[in-house]
């Protein structure tokens, strides 16, 4: 997959018009079927210039296509959001990545009045109480940082996969979030848990030592545990609450 093999350049005008968008985006799926990862990430990192970048969580998902991205173009953007609730290790990870490729990730923080509004209301764990209070910390913490995040953008690359829950089973390789008016790019979302290590190991790339401990999806401390053998790779994230509604809202559909 790459800009010369293309005989229709895809630009963002084609994908925002509602009347061009499906035909556009099943044409750009059917490319990526038979592309690999790398081909994809390059693809839109060459189409798309300095109106994109990747959006990290830390997650091995995310290195890998750190990484992949970096490789293809060593001023890739990587961007990330710090909730003031990670785990220590998350941010030593951070150190070790921006060290490893020689980047500086962007780091995008809550607005503090907001934070301190919701906890004089609702209490610093607030999240325990019921769906609604989690879903407004994941609003203040992680999706108004985003929406700032988003703001020079026009695509968005994820390293969603299809097997991680049943919120993802349906997503494709390149979809329109419809929430935030951009282009999502999911290059990893047919690779198995499997597929990700195996890169990162191969490839020598940092991540999260809690992953070493159990923790196959690593959040904020306080909404995130190690899963028992058999779990889930997702059922140690909001774990008090049922599977469909274990969503912060950043993949969030309409």
């Amino acid at each position: 997959m790459s800009s010369e093999s293309t005989t229709e350049k895809v630009t963002f005008d084609h994908i925002a018009n509602p009347e061009t968008r499906d035909e556009w985006l099943r044409k750009l799926n059917e490319k990526c079927e038979n592309s690999t990862p790398q081909q994809i990430i390059g693809y839109f990192l060459s189409d798309f210039g300095g109106r994109i970048a990747v959006s990290s969580s830390l997650s091995i998902e995310d290195q890998t296509i750190t990484d992949m991205a970096v490789k293809t173009d060593p001023k890739a953007r990587i961007f990330t959001l710090d909730t003031g609730r990670l785990f220590p290790e998350t941010y030593q990870l951070i150190d070790r990545t921006n060290m490893t490729y020689n980047i500086s990730i962007e780091v995008f923080f809550p607005d503090y009045k907001e934070v301190q509004r919701m906890v004089r209301e609702e209490g610093i764990n607030l999240f325990y109480n019921s769906i609604e209070s989690r879903h407004r910390c994941c609003a203040v913490r992680k999706l108004e940082p985003l929406k700032r995040a988003m703001q020079t953008l026009d695509v968005w690359i994820c390293g969603l996969r299809r097997s991680q829950s049943i919120t993802r089973k349906d997503m494709n390789f390149v979809e329109w979030d419809d929430i935030h008016d951009k282009i999502k790019v999911n290059p990893l979302i047919e690779w198995s848990e499997d597929d990700v290590w195996e890169y990162i190991h191969k490839n020598h790339v940092p991540y999260n030592k809690l992953h070493d401990k159990g923790y196959p999806s690593i959040g904020c401390e306080p909404c995130t545990r190690a899963v028992k053998p058999g779990e889930d790779v997702r059922a140690g994230r909001w774990w008090w609450e049922s599977p469909e509604h274990r969503e912060c809202g950043l993949h969030q559909r309409q």
